[in-house]
């Protein structure tokens, strides 16, 4: 049976070394950010940050050292709304291109976490051979404004390379996931901005 076309970005599954605790951390998105956002998208800190101090990131490309996934998003008005007696909005799984406001974004930003992700239309490289191999992402939006992240697996990029920014740890096992085109991986980060190795600020 063929895989499913079915992308959702990368979607966390456990932690290595440690006990899996869903700890997140909150980061900021200015009203000026002309990128669309989704759950399961990476994104990379960025240079600027809100008036009470909380960092800034900005979506990232499929090749970059990344700070963290997308895990939930939350409009920068909603405790003014609610306060003020407005309706809240908390079913928001994505964040516009154009903004009328700023957000804040979820993010999973440990990098011993473990991730299950989509693989491309391609089968050649998606083989399991290449199992414990590096790559980077093809980085896409969803299809709608409740869809989770388009991202997936570059499977054209999959090698040996130490400076590939994923590292793949085999298929995930559920059932009807095989190897070939839309295969679901597992992995972790190659690269990460809050490794222990030294990684160039902006």
């Amino acid at each position: 049976m063929a895989n499913s076309n079915k992308p959702f970005g990368l979607a966390p599954l456990r932690t290595i070394g440690a006990t899996t605790t869903g700890q997140t951390t909150r980061y900021y998105i200015p009203s000026d950010d002309t990128d669309p956002y989704y759950i399961g998208d990476f994104v990379i800190s960025a240079a600027q940050g809100d008036a009470g101090g909380t960092s800034g990131v900005s979506k990232a490309t499929g090749a970059q050292t990344p700070r963290g996934v997308i895990v939930g998003v939350e409009p920068a008005n909603q405790l003014q709304a609610s306060i003020a007696g407005a309706t809240l909005n908390l079913e928001r799984t994505s964040i516009p291109a154009t903004k009328a406001q700023a957000y804040y974004v979820y993010v999973d930003d440990n990098p011993a976490t473990v991730f299950s992700i989509q693989g491309d239309a391609t089968a050649t490289n998606q083989v399991a051979t290449n199992s414990n191999k590096n790559c980077s992402l093809t980085v896409a939006n969803g299809a709608t404004s409740v869809s989770d992240s388009g991202t997936v697996v570059s499977s054209s990029t999959i090698n040996t390379t130490n400076s590939l920014n994923f590292k793949l740890m085999g298929l995930l096992r559920i059932p009807n996931n095989v190897y070939g085109a839309y295969a679901i991986w597992q992995g972790k980060w190659n690269l990460h901005e809050l490794s222990a190795a030294g990684t160039t600020a902006i």
